[in-house]
This record gives structure tokens, C-alpha cells and sequence, in this order.
């Protein structure tokens, strides 16, 4: 029976531990009970309608999400270990599972309707039988085997590529009390909307790939004007190399005490991770700029080979410094006062390089115009979209990306509303 079939699973049973596996779960127990009560399998059908619904996907393609997302013995130790070095009793059980899986896989879910109508229950709509979504995660390499025991090369290889569990399902992360949080809809912008820098662009690209590839990559402060894309150059990361095992971990000022946990967390991942800080500074007397420092220099403790650095800052000198801390020949506090000073304005040298993003001026901010105008298929005349956008930069925020971004926004709505109305009239 699939019920004990599904209660078997030696390592893959994670794959029930939710809602849609749960209410899977339910339906079969309902459906093969020897004096089966109609209510309890429409109820059950409804949990599991209603859950699969919100995932947006087929029943097929949830179960292999699941099994490619799950984090078992057999995923986190195969990302380090070839399948000769594991344990044969731990690859049995797996192929095991495999087997089991690919029957529940094999299922008829769209005889169930049907079967709940043969019970003298209501004509019920099928479950969902096609995916919404295209999650970067979801692959379709099981289902290429006749056997999905003859699999487990393929899987050894995916786990070791993507990883498990939580970086299978994600590719942007914030750390948030003291552990990771993925966000399935990240701000994703493409690198090719982003212009007027394209030698920073250059330069934060090769770095990326040489951490890609294993070689050594650089710590990176993007510093510059406000609005000049310090932070959408590194966001566009991830659509470029998610697919490569590109991770982009957000972590707040306040959280840079706890850098050291960070990294202890994700230097056993084979992923490759950039810890991002946005709008990095510090008051005088802030004191997790020295967490920071010992990451970006090195301690007893290296700092993992996959995890480097980018931060964004309006200020070149990150923490900020008043005259009142400069020592005068009267200060009587400490002998080597400079030392101290000396200490606090050097933590943007210890990046081991630093992209200036100087104010865009005219000449560069019509070019970010133009390229998102186009880019968004606007029709409208050259003159007068370069005489809106100069009166849009002088009357809002200057010249820069954000202000370009924000004026072609409002053009574009304002160009759709007037179809809109020429429509209706």
C-alpha cells in the first residue's frame, strides 16, 4: 500500500514534513481505509487542493523540488564526499527511497477526483497539473530515468553544485536573529540596465568570477554619490551566477558582531557566498566595525575560501570622525592618541578594493535615460524625452541612476494611463 510505502522512507521522510506533504499523506490514509467515510476524503482532498494551489505547482514537479530540496545524512555528506566514501547501507537507503519515491511520483492524483465521485461524492476539480513558477531550483533530471535508483550519480552531482535544504531553495538570504532567512523573490536587476559605470561593472564582475572559479577574490567597498547603483550593480549579481552557485547574504550593520557565526555557518557549503552590507558607516562610538576589520584582514581563524565582502558606503572614511577626537599637544588621555584615530579611519583601507561611483553628470545620466527607455519600449520623441528627463533630474533627486530609474517608471505609467484613457474614449 502507498501508505506504507510513503511511512517507510528511511531518509527522504523530510519530504512529508509540510503542509502539501502532509495533506498527501491524509488523502491516502482517507482513500485506502478499508470503510472509507466520504467527508473525511473530501476534507482531506480540500487540505491537500488548497495547499498545492498555493505553491503553484504540478503535484510531479513539487515532489521532485522536495526531494532535490531535502536535507538528509545522504545530501549534506555528499557535497563532500565521493559516493565510493559514503557508507553502502546509506546508498541503499537512498536508492530505497528513490524507488519509493518515484512510485508516489508515478501516482494517478487525476483519478482522484473520479474515485471521490465512485465514493457518491461531488464532480471535484482536478488537482493542479501544470507549474506557474520557473524556481531556478527546480530540474528535471529525475524524471529522465526509467529507475530513479539509477539516479543517485546525477543527485550526488546536483547536491554538490547546489547544496540542500535551504541554499537548494534559495539564492538570497538576510541574516536575522542568528540564523538564515531566505527570500523566495529577491530584488533581482539586470546587470544590462545598469550603465555609466561599466569600468566598476568590469571590475566587480572579474572579482565575482575569480571567487566563482576558486581563485582569490578581493573584499570590495562600492563607494560614491547616492543613487549611483553601488547597490543594484551588486544585487544584479544573482541573476548572472545564481545558476552557479552564487548565494548573496544581506546582513545590517547591527548584525556585524556576529560576522564570526556567519562564517562558521557557510564554510563547509560548497556554494560561494557574498556577505553584503549596504550604506556602511559607523558613529564613533559604534564598536562592530571591529568584527568587520577581522573579517576583511584575516585572523587565527582564516576567513572561508568561499565567502568575500561587498559594501556599499556614501562615505570614503567609514566611521565618522569630529575634531574633537583629533589629539592636540594638551591631551593628556593617551600618549598614542593618533594610533587610535589612525585605527578608526582605516577600516575602508582594509577592502582590498575600493569602485568610486562619482556623480553622474549630463552627458552620463541622458545615457541612462536613453538605455532604459529603451529598454522599457518607450515611444517617444528624442527631444522631448531628453527635455523631461533634465527637468525631472532638476526638480527631484539630481542626476544619477535612481533619479533615471524613477523618471522612466513615471513615464511609463504615465504613457500607459493616457492609452488607458484614449482606450475608454
Amino acid at each position: 500500500m502507498l501508505e506504507q510505502q510513503v511511512a517507510s522512507l528511511l531518509i527522504y521522510s523530510s519530504v512529508w514534513e509540510d503542509e502539501v506533504g502532509q495533506a498527501f499523506f491524509s488523502v491516502l490514509s482517507a482513500m485506502q481505509q478499508p470503510e472509507q467515510n466520504l467527508s473525511q476524503v473530501l476534507w482531506a482532498y480540500g487540505q491537500l487542493f488548497k495547499a498545492l494551489s498555493a505553491t503553484q505547482k504540478s503535484w510531479q514537479d513539487y515532489l521532485v523540488q522536495r526531494i532535490l530540496e531535502s536535507d538528509n545524512p545522504f545530501s549534506l555528506q555528499v557535497q563532500h564526499h565521493s559516493l565510493e566514501q559514503l557508507p553502502a547501507e546509506l546508498l541503499e537507503a537512498v536508492q530505497y527511497d528513490l524507488t519509493v519515491l518515484q512510485q508516489l511520483w508515478q501516482w494517478h492524483v487525476d483519478d482522484l477526483p473520479q474515485a471521490i465521485g465512485q465514493l457518491g461524492g461531488p464532480v471535484l476539480p482536478a488537482l493542479p497539473s501544470t507549474t506557474q513558477t520557473h524556481d531556478f531550483q527546480t530540474v528535471s533530471f529525475l524524471k529522465e530515468y526509467d529507475h530513479w535508483a539509477d539516479a543517485l550519480p546525477a543527485l550526488a552531482e546536483y547536491h554538490r553544485q547546489v547544496g540542500c535544504g535551504l541554499m537548494a531553495q534559495y539564492r538570497a538570504f538576510s541574516w536575522h536573529e542568528g540564523q538564515l532567512q531566505g527570500h523566495p523573490y529577491p530584488d533581482e536587476i539586470a546587470m544590462d540596465a545598469l550603465v555609466g559605470y561599466e569600468d566598476q561593472r568590469d571590475q566587480l564582475l572579474n572579482n565575482t568570477e575569480a571567487l566563482l572559479r576558486g581563485y582569490p577574490a578581493l573584499n570590495i567597498l562600492l563607494y560614491g554619490s547616492r543613487g549611483a547603483g553601488k547597490s543594484a550593480m551588486i544585487k544584479a549579481l544573482l541573476p548572472l551566477y545564481g545558476d552557479r552557485g552564487l548565494r548573496l547574504i544581506e546582513v545590517r550593520k547591527s548584525a556585524l558582531i556576529e560576522l564570526p557565526q556567519i562564517l562558521e555557518s557557510l564554510q563547509n557549503c560548497p556554494q560561494k557566498f557574498i556577505i553584503f552590507v549596504d550604506d556602511l558607516s559607523f558613529e564613533e562610538d559604534e564598536e562592530s566595525y571591529k568584527a568587520l576589520k577581522v573579517v576583511l584582514e584575516g585572523h587565527v581563524a582564516a576567513r572561508p575560501h568561499n565567502v568575500i565582502v561587498y559594501a556599499t558606503s556614501n562615505r570614503r572614511h567609514l566611521i565618522r570622525e569630529f575634531f574633537d577626537d583629533r589629539p592636540s599637544p594638551s591631551d593628556g588621555d593617551e600618549i598614542h592618541a593618533w594610533d587610535t584615530v589612525q585605527e578608526k579611519l582605516s577600516l575602508s583601507d582594509r577592502f582590498g578594493l575600493t569602485l568610486t561611483f562619482t556623480p553622474a553628470n549630463q552627458e552620463t545620466y541622458l545615457k541612462m535615460v536613453f538605455h532604459l527607455a529603451g529598454k522599457a519600449n518607450l515611444v517617444l520623441d528624442e527631444a522631448e524625452l531628453k527635455f523631461r528627463a533634465l527637468q525631472w533630474a532638476t526638480r527631484h533627486n539630481g542626476r544619477s541612476g535612481r533619479t533615471a530609474r524613477q523618471f522612466i517608471d513615471f513615464l511609463q505609467a504615465e504613457l500607459a494611463l493616457a492609452a488607458d484613457s484614449g482606450d475608454l474614449g
